[in-house]
């Protein structure tokens, strides 16, 4: 059971050094009762009272790291069931299968493909982590060679796919330094993956045929050192797989299962005939509630909506998705061109922009910093001002950009025209439409 913020505070140092950032112990305890800290914050606390807190502050599912590199990332780590109850932390993992049985050439050709699929979002590069090598039964050499050449060749981090421990040795030996995770535990080899994971510190997959099989064999595994461990049920039938991943969280979360508090490895690839349908099913588990989806391939028409949904369902509820400020260009635009202003909120940018677009009249369109509000609402919070924005134009460098001194500000912020022309001298303020939907006919107008 976790413990509470005066529980807390009486295993620490109590030296108010404020090293941590907050004033006093007993805020820090506050804030790690509540998971706003973390215990590595404080320098001075015992090793014994570091053992009790690190237990007790641990989330009820285990943060697993994966990888090393650029792509290093974690798996796991949620405290909440649903979304909106605080946030989710550590985004559902995407992964493409690769056959150890491929030939070189074609690795280096599929390779080049993965690794342009990159996106640019509100200003975030979206793009998928792991790559499965999985063991097409022609024997350790082939395995290895595959894994060896993703793993000093790619930024992709792996995922080595295979019961047989002779095989999963050799993937071992050959790409270990990448830290991979070995998913290939059962009943029938866990003693054996076990110490191999244990021996080079390493992930494990730990698979079996129902969630409830899965409890021994994750007991025995914690029982040998191993904690970084991810789970596999076994269900590849998609009402079963949902349930499964329900039942998961649910007993970690609310029934305080330590045996099942480990983030989840789901396999659309196994459950379809075809990418499409495999796409549906990632999307599931991308909302409910794997931690790693292994797909059988990565295309842009699949992989794009997928990087978008869990973007969506991994931003934080209580901070609006934002757009960085700067000038954005929208067609070609020149010296001559239009020149608006809105905020940062992710979604009033992508309303405009798509609008302006639409209008097919080249625009400049500046983004202010507005800590993620719309127009009317950063307006109304003083976050929008007619000051601000006038200082936010005159350091944006459009100046250098357009000859013209003409400024379009948004319908809803008319009232603040006059503070912009008085921080502007010698600007024009042309007030825009309250809707964006009419932004297309209003630029056409001008």
């Amino acid at each position: 059971m976790a413990l509470t913020g005066i529980q807390i505070f009486k295993l620490l140092p109590k030296t108010n050094c404020k090293e941590c950032g907050v004033p006093t112990c007993l805020a820090f305890a506050m804030n790690l009762a509540s998971g706003k800290a973390e215990l590595d914050s404080c320098p001075y606390v015992s090793e014994e009272a570091k053992a009790q807190l690190a237990e007790a502050s641990a989330p009820p599912i285990r943060p697993v790291k994966l990888g090393k590199g650029v792509r290093q990332t974690t798996t796991g780590g949620e405290t909440v069931l649903y979304r909106h109850e605080k946030t989710f932390f550590n985004p559902t993992l995407l992964a493409a299968t690769v056959s150890s049985d491929i030939d070189a050439a074609k690795l280096d050709k599929t390779l080049k493909i993965y690794n342009a699929f990159q996106y640019e979002r509100v200003g975030l590069n979206l793009r998928p982590e792991l790559l499965v090598v999985k063991d097409a039964g022609n024997g350790a050499a082939a395995f290895a060679a595959v894994a060896g050449k993703i793993a000093k060749e790619s930024e992709f981090n792996l995922i080595l796919m295979t019961e047989n421990i002779d095989v999963m040795k050799a993937g071992v030996e050959a790409a270990g330094f990448k830290r991979p995770l070995l998913c290939g535990a059962t009943a029938a080899n866990v003693d054996a993956m076990g110490a191999l994971a244990k021996e080079n510190d390493l992930p494990l997959v730990v698979k079996a045929g129902s969630v409830d099989a899965l409890i021994p064999l994750t007991t025995k595994l914690t029982g040998m050192g191993l904690k970084d461990l991810v789970i596999d049920p076994g269900s590849r039938e998609i009402k079963q797989a949902l349930e499964d991943q329900v039942g998961i969280r649910r007993a970690a979360l609310k029934a305080g299962n330590k045996a099942l508090g480990f983030p989840t490895i789901t396999f659309p690839c196994e459950m379809a005939s075809n990418l499409d349908m495999e796409t549906l099913i990632a999307g599931m588990f991308v909302a409910k509630y794997g931690g790693i989806v292994v797909l059988s391939d990565f295309s842009t028409e699949s992989l794009f909506p997928l990087l978008l949904e869990r973007l969506n369902i991994y931003t934080d509820p209580q901070r609006p998705m934002t757009v960085i400020e700067g000038i954005f260009e929208i067609g070609t635009p020149n010296e001559n061109s239009p020149v608006l202003v809105t905020t940062n909120f992710a979604l009033t940018y992508f309303i405009v922009s798509g609008e302006i677009e639409a209008s097919k009249v080249p625009a400049w369109l500046l983004v202010k910093d507005s800590e993620g509000l719309s127009v009317m609402t950063a307006w109304a919070a003083g976050k929008f001002g007619g000051d601000d924005v006038g200082a936010f134009v005159k350091k944006s460098g459009i100046m250098d950009k357009v000859k013209h001194k003409e400024l379009i500000i948004p319908g809803y912020a008319a009232a603040i025209a006059g503070d912009v022309e008085e921080e502007l001298p010698g600007w024009k303020i042309i007030v825009g439409p309250r809707e964006a939907a009419h932004i297309p006919a209003f630029l056409k107008s001008r």
